[in-house]
């Protein structure tokens, strides 16, 4: 009996012809590709909530400068507003930030569960991505312009 009829697992296979090889490589590399794609994804995602929060914390202080020297009267839209604005940029930055994380752990366990069956090389790591620590840090600092917003504390 040989190991598929009996439902164990079967040991790696091992080919040794130049065209597989080529092919392991290029499928592992293929999973270096897909990292850096998702690193893009992020990175379009950071750019779209830094605009909102930015917009958002500008339109507020603009408005809040002219209601401090009298231009203006009342400046509760214009910073209701920028809060909106704020806030969506940060609610887009964790949404963007949970969907990489899940999507990394699936290509993970996936170039994991392939390099077990020997189908493909997996001798590079993946770095930590400077992307996501980016993403963390403007999180950090979205959440500090929102409180400075609504409670007026902190450093903004």
């Amino acid at each position: 009996m040989n190991a598929e009829s009996t439902g164990a697992l079967a040991a790696p296979r091992v080919i040794d012809d130049a065209s597989t090889e080529l092919s392991r490589r290029r499928t592992g590399m293929s999973f270096q590709r897909t990292r850096m794609s998702a690193d893009r994804t992020l990175m379009s995602v950071i750019r779209t909530s830094l605009s909102l929060i930015g917009f958002g914390f500008t339109i507020y202080q603009t408005f809040e400068k002219m209601r401090d020297a009298q231009v203006i009267t009342s400046a509760a839209a214009p910073r209701n507003f920028g809060v909106t604005l704020v806030g969506l940029g940060i609610g887009m930055l964790v949404v963007g930030i949970v969907y990489h994380l899940s999507f990394m752990r699936g290509l993970r366990t996936t170039r994991a569960e392939m390099k077990a069956e020997g189908l493909i090389h997996g001798e590079s790591v993946f770095p930590v991505s400077m992307t996501l620590i980016v993403a963390l840090l403007l999180l950090a600092v979205g959440v500090l312009a929102i409180l400075s917003m609504v409670f007026r504390i902190g450093p903004f």
